[in-house]
């Protein structure tokens, strides 16, 4: 299962392509992005090209940015000769703005696909390229091209070829039984990678997205280990005098951050991987927990009450030059950078009210996403233009509320559920697969 499916040939630029350009435009602070009709016809040639479009399709439409056009309304029909040459009349006459074509050839169990992305109102190509690899692997193929086009048309990179880690919850609410566990960013290829023996919570993917952090309680301790996706190998990151708990990694994967509680304080702690040398970064009479790097790792945000109340802070890797940047009403927490670096999401608790949250890392332009019972820990797409989270409902009659993933764009719009075969909690998404 190592970085999910091996690839022959793997994404080779094909094709002469016009120099591509943005050709829809995302202002993140002006609301709803009207979506761009784009034409997705099947790729000629093998069954599977209906698959691999459908899922194009299907991953487009779900990021709000793309209107995919029905097919019956198509006038040209893409075959084996035109694929490379469409007429762009008929496509600009049924308001298509893109248009992708390609074929697809399965030999002995293996699949080459080759696509071209076409701006149908300029009339020309501005993307081809070619895929290897066997059969079981099609779906990873539509969103590797689902990626390209987002990324040629939006001028931002693509957050499809990605997967999501979560806590799957059920049973009762005094006796909630907690899993790892792991699935496609558009939900499919789920799996459960612990057996609910012991609680688990807050899974964190290291940047080459075949290792995990998490808090898990064995033996009834609570303690920070690693765990392998592929092999499944756990390991203990520390032998620390109280429980250590919110880990993360270092964008570069060397460093694991996380909170160690003792005589009812927690500080933040950095970990070298390597050495497992560890070091105190906050030390104060105050809680110091969620930790999270910037992607350049030159500061860390974290949320602390040591002003009274729970807020958001900011300190250099090192520990020194800690800054408060939350300063609205409420409560703050569960800060997390932005793979951008452009901003940092939060939860924020309000007047009975749950948000989700972005400000820059200064503390200035706060904007609320989201509002709810109980909107809480957000994770950000490998892109930053996405933030899935966590939402519960009230619980009535002594049962326990439903609790539910969702997703949100930085535009405050475009809302919608990640479906789960349970509750689910404490999401994280993966960088971009590998």
């Amino acid at each position: 299962m190592k970085n999910i499916i091996r690839f022959f040939a793997f994404i080779i630029l094909i094709f002469a392509a016009v120099p591509a350009h943005a050709v829809l435009q995302i202002d993140i602070t002006k609301g709803s992005v009207s979506p761009m009709p784009i034409a997705l016809p099947d790729l000629v040639g093998d069954p599977a090209g209906v698959q691999i479009m459908q899922l194009v399709a299907a991953d487009l439409e779900r990021s709000g940015l793309f209107k995919p056009i029905d097919k019956k309304s198509f006038i040209q029909q893409i075959t084996a000769q035109n694929v490379a040459n469409p007429a762009f009349a008929d496509w600009r006459q049924i308001n298509a703005q893109a248009l992708a074509t390609g074929t697809v050839v399965n030999s002995g169990g293996k699949l080459q696909v080759e696509f071209r992305l076409f701006d149908v109102l300029a009339g020309h190509q501005i993307a081809g390229k070619s895929f290897g690899t066997e059969v079981v692997n099609w779906r990873r193929v539509s969103h590797l091209i689902a990626d390209e086009i987002y990324k040629r048309l939006t001028g931002e990179d693509g957050y499809f070829d990605s997967r999501i880690i979560y806590v799957s919850e059920s049973g009762p609410g005094k006796n909630r039984i907690k899993r790892l566990a792991i699935m496609d960013q558009d939900g499919a290829n789920h799996k459960f990678l612990t057996d609910g023996r012991e609680l688990v919570l807050t899974p964190r993917f290291s940047p080459s997205s075949q290792k995990i952090a998490y808090l898990a309680y064995h033996n009834k301790r609570p303690r920070v280990y690693t765990r392998d996706i592929e092999t499944g190998r756990e390991e203990v990151l520390g032998d620390f005098p109280g429980m250590s708990f919110a880990p993360r990694f270092s964008p570069d994967g060397a460093k694991v951050l996380m909170s160690v509680s003792a005589n009812g304080d927690s500080d933040v702690y950095i970990m070298d991987l390597a050495t497992r040398a560890k070091r105190r970064l906050t030390s104060n009479a105050a809680i110091n927990t969620s930790p999270s790097f910037s992607p350049d790792e030159k500061k860390i945000t974290f949320n602390s009450d040591r002003g009274g109340s729970q807020q958001l802070y900011t300190m250099h890797s090192d520990g020194s030059n800690v800054q408060r940047i939350s300063f609205g009403e409420g409560k703050y927490g569960t800060p997390v950078w932005s793979p951008r670096g452009d901003l940092i999401a939060f939860t924020k608790m309000h007047g009975g009210k749950f948000y989700i949250g972005v400000m820059r890392p200064d503390g200035s332009g706060e904007r609320l996403l989201t509002e709810s019972y109980l909107d809480e820990g957000p994770t950000w797409s490998p892109n930053g233009r996405v933030i899935i989270f966590t939402r519960q409902t009230p619980s009535y009659g002594g049962g326990h509320g439903s609790s539910k993933l969702f997703s949100i764009d930085l535009t405050g719009y475009n809302e919608r559920e990640i479906l789960t075969p349970t509750d689910a909690s404490d999401p994280a998404w993966s960088p971009l697969l590998k």
